[in-house]
């Protein structure tokens, strides 16, 4: 199976590193500084769980086309970029491919849906911590590499059982879903929560889940999440919210959301997809959604990065 990595960031720069470590054949593309690191120096994983490696030579390019007709590509790019990359890959897929999204948010698969058809479209969900810490090195936090990923369908294809089977060998907790939609909501719940919380309040989540008016709003934006979600049609039970504020009280105290390491970095937000997200899909189906509303609007000035 060839693989185009599109965005090597810390999800695609990870997942593409432990592909490629096992003998995959992983293609990356890349840009600036960290493009050129690549090129240099190769790709450098450091996991104080899984070990420090690095990548040598890395198969790395800043265009698509020259990688040429891909089995499969893994799309880790911010919310911002995806139209643009969808008509940047046009001519790399086949009639075959198969395009799997790692991004943020459950609008997505909507957009390279209607870009590339339904049949195209997998579904997948990355739960990881990792970010680029330098040009050429992404820096994984904790032990968690979890991918799930399925058919929109619900079938096991062939490609979702290679797929699977290669992700298993790269020592990925990889799982397969007979119901996407489901587990992209799932994600989407805890995400909104988390980086909604992290973000407003700049804080990690320990202080947060501990006060009882911080843990309180914690939960409110998951819930509103979960109403938005159901109105939809999405098969989530009434009280998943509640389900994952106590999964809130599992993880590290230090945990924060790469919502919260963008704004401190000021880098541009994905505000508009996670907590913007459960707004403006609120108001087609009729839920009303303060809190998630509150962040939005407060994290506003701060939405298209720091102006130097």
């Amino acid at each position: 199976m060839k693989i185009l990595m599109m965005g090597s960031g810390g999800v695609g720069g990870l997942f593409g590193a432990r592909l490629a470590h096992i003998g995959a054949d992983v293609h990356f593309v890349a840009r600036g500084a960290h493009l050129a690191a690549m090129r240099e120096h190769g790709l450098k994983i450091e996991s104080q769980v899984h070990g420090d490696f690095c990548l040598t030579p890395v198969k790395v390019s800043e265009d698509p086309l020259s990688v040429g007709v891909v089995d499969c590509v893994i799309l880790g790019v911010k919310l911002w970029d995806t139209h643009l990359v969808a008509e940047k890959i046009k001519p790399i897929i086949g009639p075959h491919t198969a395009i799997l999204s790692l991004q943020n948010g459950v609008v997505k698969d909507d957009i390279l849906r209607a870009v590339f058809g339904a049949k195209a479209v997998m579904g997948g969900v990355a739960y990881v911590g990792t970010h680029i810490a330098r040009p050429g090195v992404i820096h994984q936090v904790g032990g968690l590499q979890r991918l799930v990923l399925g058919e929109y369908d619900g079938t096991l294809s062939e490609r979702v059982k290679t797929l699977h089977a290669l992700l298993l060998k790269a020592n990925i907790q990889a799982e397969i879903s007979t119901d996407i939609q489901r587990t992209l909501w799932e994600k989407y719940t805890f995400l909104v929560g988390l980086s909604g919380c992290t973000a407003s309040m700049r804080s990690t989540i320990g202080p947060i889940r501990q006060h009882p008016q911080s843990r309180a709003f914690l939960l409110s934006l998951m819930q509103e999440a979960v109403a938005v979600g159901r109105a939809l049609g999405v098969d989530l039970p009434e009280d998943y919210a509640g389900n994952r504020l106590a999964f809130a009280d599992t993880v590290p105290a230090s945990m924060d959301s790469s919502l919260h390491h963008d704004l401190k970095q000021g880098n541009r937000l994905e505000v508009e997809w996670l907590a913007g997200g459960v707004v403006s899909l609120g108001q087609k189906v009729g839920v009303p959604t303060p809190c998630n509303r509150a962040v939005w609007d407060i994290l506003s000035l701060q939405a298209q990065g720091r102006v130097d």
